[in-house]
């Protein structure tokens, strides 16, 4: 038996490399490995824990993150694909969108260790998804808590009470 290191056998460096990138609008540099998870990256070198580990397996969806504006499953992303991206964690949207206020009031967040995937699964989706664009783009996110409606409902009320806001609004009347 050798007491060769298994990845240096393969190839690769077992050193550190030096990247950068950029989380919740900071910039950040890091002296990490390679093929280190961003999810450990984001959890233990930038003191992220909002993001939380679920399956390790890129099946449940708690870790997801945004890079570059797409859901990913921060568990499966070798750190060194994050270089000179743009990482949005939940922390990055400060408790203030409007989605963290719905899941809160419309029951959609429950033991907590799927929301923060959720939420980021569904700030991908955009302004106003339909119901069957909110269950295509939470296929991977799973939650043994809420049975989804009560995520579903948090997710479109936000697009019900964006369509109320702009059908109060006042119409000027035109100066004759």
């Amino acid at each position: 038996m050798t007491t060769e290191d298994p990845v240096e056998s393969v190839g690769l460096s077992a050193k550190s490399i030096e990247m950068q990138f950029t989380v919740n609008g900071t910039r950040v540099r890091l002296a990490v490995h390679p093929l280190k998870r961003l999810l450990d990256v984001l959890r233990e070198d930038c003191a992220l824990t909002g993001t939380k580990e679920g399956c390790g397996e890129g099946e449940c969806g708690a870790c997801t993150v945004l890079v570059d504006g797409v859901p990913v499953n921060a568990c499966l992303v070798p750190c060194a694909h994050a270089e000179s991206t743009r990482v949005t964690t939940i922390e990055g949207l400060g408790g203030r969108h409007p989605l963290q206020r719905m899941f809160v009031e419309q029951g959609g967040a429950q033991c907590g260790i799927c929301t923060p995937g959720m939420i980021m699964a569904a700030v991908a989706l955009g302004p106003s998804p339909s119901l069957q664009e909110i269950r295509v783009g939470l296929a991977g996110n799973l939650c043994r808590c809420t049975g989804y409606s009560a995520i579903y409902r948090s997710i479109t009320s936000i697009t019900k009470s964006r369509r109320s806001r702009r059908s109060t609004k006042p119409i000027k009347a035109k100066a004759s």
